[in-house]
């Protein structure tokens, strides 16, 4: 099977008509996939704000190591978490697959998660539940699998950015 190659601009516009229609309610169940670390993420539309490519970043002395810095995204300034290393997991590479993923504005924030990776659309309905385990991180919500066996785990936003820990990002 070969793959079609496909330009950062085509993808973007695809993407940002699937956004666009699901956000209308074209797309009914459809979730946001991201890769961070190992790990596979869905995200509901509204809570997802924008996906950007990585921009430079403007370091920030005496953070955490998982608080990657400051980027300035057409004119508005973003602090932005390496989300894999925040859990605890391997630092995101920050190169050309790289994306920011812009918290909605509805939350009030001015931040942004680093990713390794968007991966699209997820449909909800062609995904398989998986029993609820105990998780210490308020941000977890339900898992699922597809038909490859991957693991999928559904973020919780709101959760994510009420944490005193996300919110704390200097040394202590």
């Amino acid at each position: 099977m070969e793959k079609r190659k496909i330009s950062l601009r085509e993808f973007q516009e695809s993407l940002v008509q699937r956004l666009t229609s699901a956000r209308a309610g074209q797309t009914s169940r459809a979730l946001l996939g991201v890769q961070a670390g190992r790990d596979y993420w869905l995200l509901d539309l509204a809570d997802s704000g924008e996906i950007v490519p990585l921009p430079p970043l403007t370091s920030v002395p005496l953070t955490k190591p998982w608080f990657c810095g400051m980027a300035n995204i057409r004119g508005t300034l973003y602090s932005v978490v390496d989300f894999s290393a925040f859990q605890g997991g391997e630092v995101t590479p920050q190169n050309a697959d790289s994306r920011l993923l812009i918290v909605g504005s509805r939350f009030g924030i001015n931040s942004a998660l680093l990713v390794n990776r968007t991966l699209g659309l997820r449909n909800i309905e062609q995904l398989e539940p998986r029993p609820a385990e105990a998780d210490p991180r308020p941000w977890m919500g339900e898992k699922y699998a597809d038909t490859q066996g991957n693991l999928w785990k559904k973020l919780n936003l709101r959760n994510l950015l009420g944490q005193p820990d996300f919110l704390e990002i200097g040394l202590s």
